[in-house]
């Protein structure tokens, strides 16, 4: 089962539907069962049933969750394959001691992976999806995937499979969202 965390500023906002319901119909079109929580909803029953994590995006000046990093201080335990988009990455980046930082862009533009993992595959240029005011610093132990250092799009735990993209791959890219649910 896959959880699916909404990190929308309310449960059940209108943001829900742009930034949490695609990322649920592609795991769905993917055969995974699934469940979605809200971050403020989210219990440790609900990270317990769940293989496979994603931390969702949200609209441009939505950082609630930023105020409220500490509620997902169960991410540095975990063990399990986790995908943070845009807003997920912030989260995962301040969580291990990485830092949120302005950097507004809107648009497809070119992403060059640097680094094979098994979510985005070999190094290569892709085309992605950016909606986002803030980017973030690479935290410790975590490695570049994608992007430079201080533009970076993509990051992963050295150890873990912990993943971090700041584009939205409901719109460009649902074959990463596929990837993980095979991982």
């Amino acid at each position: 089962m896959i959880l699916i965390v909404d990190l929308c500023h309310k449960p059940r906002s209108l943001s829900k539907r742009e930034f949490v319901d695609p990322i649920a119909a592609i795991v769905r079109r993917a055969g995974s069962e699934y469940e979605v929580a809200h971050f403020t909803e989210l219990t440790e029953d609900a990270i317990e049933r769940s293989d496979r994590i994603i931390l969702c995006g949200t609209a441009l000046k939505d950082n609630l969750f930023a105020e409220e990093i500490c509620q997902f201080a169960w991410i540095e335990d975990l063990d399990k394959p986790l995908l943070g988009i845009c807003a997920g990455m912030q989260v995962v980046a301040a969580v291990f001691g990485g830092e949120i930082v302005p950097q507004p862009k809107i648009g497809l533009e070119k992403i060059e992976i640097v680094r094979e993992t098994d979510l985005l595959g070999p190094p290569r240029e892709i085309e992605g999806y950016h909606l986002h005011n803030f980017g973030v610093t690479l935290p410790p132990g975590f490695d570049l995937v994608a992007g430079r250092p201080g533009q970076i799009e993509a990051f992963k735990h050295s150890e873990r499979p912990v993943y971090g993209i700041i584009f939205h791959p409901e719109v460009r890219n649902r074959w990463i969202v596929e990837q993980l649910v095979s991982l």
